[in-house]
């Protein structure tokens, strides 16, 4: 079955930078686009930032780009998400996902 793992979150300060990580099995990862989503204490899930299966294509929401990068390592079935200039409001749980799949997400902490 499919099977998202993220990991990399912790506690922060504003400023500072996390590396998310996000290993796939269950699933041709080479061949599938990737995202990367949060969820903000009382709001709604949001897409953030998307790679294409090749890596050579991505998207993000207009709040992180400039600040974060999505990539992905397909030798390794991981993508990641460098989150550099962090800020109080990034605070969430990060989720990977692809396609109508998501896993149980990691909590990323940014302290003002």
């Amino acid at each position: 079955q499919v099977q998202l793992v993220e990991s990399g979150g912790g506690l922060v300060q504003s400023g500072g930078s996390l590396r998310l990580s996000c290993v796939g099995s269950g699933f041709a990862f080479r061949s599938s686009g990737m995202r990367w989503y949060r969820q903000s204490p009382g709001k709604e899930r949001e897409w953030i930032a998307s790679i294409i299966a090749a890596g050579d294509i991505t998207n993000y929401e207009r709040s992180v780009a400039g600040r974060f990068t999505i990539s992905r390592d397909n030798n390794k079935n991981t993508a990641y998400l460098d989150m550099n200039n962090l800020k109080p409001e990034d605070t969430a749980v990060y989720f990977c996902n692809r396609e109508t799949y998501f896993g149980k997400g990691t909590l990323v902490i940014v302290s003002s």
